[in-house]
């Protein structure tokens, strides 16, 4: 192997940075310190491993993530100064921190007290809200990777290693990348990752500094990363029952399984932290399997509020060479940890994986967390031949072989020709969709179907509709059935109503000139209603429906109501010498027919054809029946029916009267339209006392 690659240590690379001694080594990189000449500080040197330094995917998103977060200016975040390359030798120039890790701290102290924790964490978050807010994910935030400096400096160290290791995935299939007590279940399960996902691991680490342990532990790394798919973090009240309850929602809150009931990232989570300090409540936070992460409600006068500057880390953590517990309060001092790196022991570089996996069941200890980068075809051995671990197989440490497979490559054949035909179909059919109809529709309620079939709905310019009632849709641009691209626009034109128009004044008017009038306005017209009138000549129109000057839709007809003539007066009970007298002087004639029948005074009228009511036609014959007084009340009629009088024209009244004087009774039929008799039944003659049925108007 290439000297160069393997111990730089005495080197100065690019004639700046003289490279002193290894601090840490991890699974993607070595960690030394090294003296800048120039600027005469020191610095902390990440050298990625030959095997990742040559491969150049990799040596590019390493140095694109480097110029990133080098522009990231927060005291909470180890400073990248500088990125550079020596042959095939690729590193990053950051700032030296001599000072204890948070894992450090943890197994010194247990567990820390909930003011210690919150502190800390929001210090984390402040940094990671920075990085957030420009584009770029941790993806290994553990306390092996939080660097606590003089007094209460706390920084998030290695940007930029895990997120440029991610790469690798995209040309080396079947790698899992990350630290498995803090991954994800998105991680493990779909290899996604974004901000939200180090919130999730933020969580846990709150978890483990309340509790003193990690909420999942296993045999194996991948065993524990599974647990985060399938298992709930617990309550850390239900490790530690002296915790607040206020501790175990904000635990629930950043590790809830499903991304979405997560904070969207570091800043959000934060904001949440403070308020709950401030005694604000959070809401409640429920998890995907529907249950309740936390309290709905709870009062914090026992959460410890923030205060000023905590008391400086235990001294104790203090020691020569990588660990010393000094530095600079203000960030001048250098990091050496970085995602998945640890330091030396004794001067004996550290591997990974480590000789054993954990150390104890509740995670506590300085055991290392390392950062995963694990092709599942060639595990890592984790037995190493320590008793209690197995033996190692040709697959590796022995996962199930269900793990083996989903994270070989093998994994990548069935959602590579999946999202093959989902693309072809995407492409031919997926993209298009059928406007539905939404004619007759309400236009509110035809926007909301429109929307909810994806589309984009405006509104259209309305137009008059013979046939749709206004405020309704006509149409759609483009028509229904039409098929558009998803999210298309579609435009829905409303009816107006039909079309209105003034009804002329044809009152007085023959029927032939009303008719004419009405349709040269733009009017239908429909049969006239005829009926007598006491005053107004026949063939005359005597209303309309509508009335003069209303407006009246195109489509409607307008009905005409006509003069029929005057009304044949009802002459029954009257004296025929009286009738005689009317008639002449109305241009009748009166034919009377003797009444042998009638038991009234002689001359007096006891009946007439036509009816009362009747139209009257010039020089019409009237026939009468005139009373000789010489009756005994049998009826002339040989077969017992007598004349129904024509009762059409008449209102109710009048041809109620009518009928039952003639000795009928009388029946009504009540039409929607209409005050008058249009029609009876039966006509001619009936038995007398029979029943008339009349019917009243139209429809």
């Amino acid at each position: 192997m290439d000297a160069t690659l393997s111990a730089p240590i005495g080197q100065l690379l690019d004639g700046r940075y003289l490279v002193d001694s290894q601090l840490a080594r991890g699974g993607m990189a070595t960690v030394y310190l090294a003296r800048d000449v120039r600027l005469e500080r020191a610095v902390a040197i990440k050298i990625a491993h030959p095997e990742l330094a040559r491969d150049k995917e990799f040596v590019d998103r390493f140095i694109g993530e480097a110029r990133a977060v080098a522009r990231l200016s927060s005291p909470n975040v180890v400073a990248v100064f500088d990125q550079g390359s020596t042959g095939d030798l690729n590193y990053i120039a950051m700032e030296y921190v001599p000072g204890p890790t948070l894992r450090e701290l943890l197994t010194a102290r247990g567990r820390l007290n909930p003011r210690e924790a919150l502190d800390i964490i929001e210090r984390v978050l402040a940094g990671l809200a920075v990085a957030h807010d420009a584009g770029i994910v941790h993806r290994d935030v553990k306390p092996e990777n939080v660097l606590l400096g003089n007094g209460t400096s706390v920084k998030v160290a290695d940007f930029g290693l895990a997120r440029a290791a991610s790469g690798i995935r995209h040309t080396r299939s079947g790698l899992l990348i990350g630290t498995a007590a803090y991954l994800a279940p998105e991680q493990v399960a779909s290899n996604e990752s974004d901000q939200r996902t180090d919130v999730y691991a933020v969580g846990v680490m709150l978890f483990e500094l309340l509790t003193g342990r990690q909420p999942h532990t296993g045999e194996t790394p991948l065993a524990v990363a599974y647990k985060h798919v399938n298992s709930i973090v617990p309550a850390p009240s239900s490790v530690q029952p002296d915790l607040p309850p206020a501790l175990d929602t904000l635990v629930a809150l950043a590790t809830s399984r499903d991304p979405d009931l997560r904070p969207a990232d570091a800043r959000h989570y934060l904001h949440a932290i403070t308020e709950v300090r401030r005694g604000m409540p959070l809401p409640p936070v429920t998890r995907r399997d529907g249950q309740p992460a936390g309290p709905t409600g709870y009062a914090t006068p026992d959460l410890p509020a923030p205060a000023g500057p905590a008391a400086s880390w235990p001294d104790a953590l203090a020691s020569n060479g990588s660990r010393q517990a000094g530095g600079d309060p203000g960030g001048a001092g250098a990091a050496t940890a970085a995602a998945g790196l640890q330091p030396a022991y004794n001067g004996r570089t550290a591997q990974y994986p480590p000789a054993s996996y954990p150390p104890e069941p509740g995670g506590r200890g300085g055991s290392p967390n390392r950062t995963m980068v694990v092709p599942v075809s060639q595990e890592p051995e984790f037995g190493g031949g320590h008793p209690g671990h197995g033996h190692r197989t040709a697959r590796g440490y022995g996962e199930p072989w269900l793990q083996r497979w989903l994270f070989s490559r093998r994994v990548l054949i069935v959602p590579a020709v999946v999202l093959a035909g989902l693309l072809v179909w995407w492409l031919a059919f997926g993209r298009y969709v059928a406007v539905p109809p939404v004619t007759g529709l309400s236009v509110s309620a035809a926007r909301a179907d429109l929307t909810g079939a994806g589309f984009q709905v405006v509104t259209g310019q309305g137009r008059n509709s013979n046939t749709i009632a206004a405020g309704q849709v006509i149409s759609t641009s483009p028509p229904a059935g039409s098929e558009i691209g998803r999210g298309g626009r579609v435009a829905v034109i409303p009816s107006l109503g039909p079309v209105m128009v003034t009804m002329p004044s044809v009152t007085g008017l023959s029927v032939d000139q009303a008719e004419h009038a009405v349709r040269a306005a733009g009017l239908k017209v429909s049969a006239p209603i005829y009926q007598t009138s006491d005053s107004v000549p026949a063939d005359v129109v005597i209303s309309t429906n509508p009335v003069a000057y209303q407006k009246w839709p195109v489509n409607k007809p307008v009905q005409l109501v006509v003069s029929q003539g005057q009304p044949l007066p009802n002459l029954v009970n009257q004296q025929l010498s009286d009738v005689q007298a009317w008639a002449a002087a109305a241009g009748l004639s009166i034919n009377p027919v003797q009444d042998n029948t009638s038991t009234l005074p002689p001359g007096t009228v006891t009946g007439q054809q036509p009816a009362p009511g009747t139209p009257i036609t010039p020089n019409e014959v009237i026939t009468v029946n005139v009373s000789t007084g010489q009756g005994s009340g049998q009826s002339a009629q040989t077969n017992g029916e007598v004349a129904v009088p024509n009762v059409n024209g008449l209102t109710q009244d009048e041809a109620t009267s009518a009928l039952e004087q003639a000795g009928f009774g009388v029946q009504v039929n009540q039409g929607l339209f209409g005050h008058k008799v249009t029609s009876y039944s039966p006509t001619g003659q009936a038995p007398q006392g029979s029943t008339i049925t009349i019917n009243i108007g139209y429809l």
